[in-house]
């Protein structure tokens, strides 16, 4: 086949797809940590622990129980959101009146703590988690090998972050929730339990890093460093797409994504920092983020 500046087609969207893959990471992961920011105002460094766990979950329930990857798509999201609920509930909620500093460390520490648990009980060497056989194989389009769950991981992410856009914006219970992080008396007068939907959104949120970490598991072994490795890179995502900002999240998260497989293409050595350039740049042009709002 033809190469595009010198470049092998398959190399060239080999790197494409894996840029996808990881945008789509991105997005899910930010997705969640612009939510619980967006409608708490807490930056919530537990994400990537909470990601972690979420495949945890999924490997446990397979190896302990003999559930499957679709069983732990269902199960991993609802026990991580349950977990988060219990942690707003007896921790984060004590916090709201306070600067946001305070939530940051306390969820540092969490994050912390739960990566050292499972690091104790399962060191750092990683566990493999495999392929459902539904997914299994791939398609060849001629100038490229596209496996199967790798398609899958972007569609089903792509379904539930546009899903959580459509849910938030444009829908009576999303305008609700806005409201309420604007003016919980009033939203409360209507009688509408605040507390209760404060804390649904935070399970919600952490539920997304719990979904985004069973997708992960047969991609990359179950680690307890899994979560650290991709947080400051979230974060970095969240702060150039605007915090708070569901859309910025997802459109930044896949952007970066591929922006950081056609560096890995023609420049490699930069493909580790792109996103931390851009982060740079975008907030000396635009401090509030793509898709921020000026306060």
């Amino acid at each position: 086949m033809v190469s595009l500046l010198g470049i092998p087609p398959q190399v060239l969207f080999g790197q494409l797809l894996l840029g996808l893959i990881n945008g789509s990471f991105y997005a899910l992961l930010s997705l969640g940590l612009a939510v619980i920011f967006g409608m708490l105002n807490v930056i919530n460094f537990a994400h990537g622990a909470l990601y972690m766990v979420g495949a945890f979950v999924a490997w446990l329930l397979l190896t302990y129980a003999g559930v499957g990857y679709w069983g732990a798509l269902v199960v991993a999201p609802l026990v991580v959101g349950l977990l988060g609920i219990a942690l707003e509930k007896s921790m984060l909620s004590r916090l709201y009146k306070l600067d946001h500093l305070y939530g940051l460390l306390l969820t540092f520490g969490l994050a912390l703590i739960l990566e050292g648990a499972f690091r104790h009980q399962y060191g750092v060497s990683g566990q493999p988690y495999p392929i459902p056989d539904a997914l299994k194989g791939g398609q060849n389009l001629g100038f490229m090998f596209l496996p199967n769950y790798r398609a899958w991981v972007v569609v089903a992410s792509l379904t539930i972050c546009f899903g959580t856009w459509f849910a938030i914006e444009r829908t009576k219970l999303g305008a609700y929730l806005r409201a309420a992080t604007e003016n919980p008396t009033l939203v409360q007068a209507f009688g509408i339990n605040v507390p209760v939907m404060v804390s649904l959104t935070y399970g919600f949120g952490v539920a997304l890093a719990g979904l985004a970490g069973v997708l992960a598991a047969p991609i990359y072994q179950v680690s307890p460093l899994m979560g650290s490795n991709l947080i400051i890179i979230v974060f970095a995502v969240v702060v150039i797409g605007g915090m708070g900002s569901i859309l910025g999240a997802i459109v930044t998260g896949l952007g970066l994504g591929l922006l950081e497989g056609l560096t890995k293409v023609f420049y490699p050595e930069a493909s580790n920092i792109v996103v931390f350039v851009v982060m740079a740049i975008v907030l000396l042009i635009k401090p509030a983020g793509l898709f921020g709002r000026e306060r």
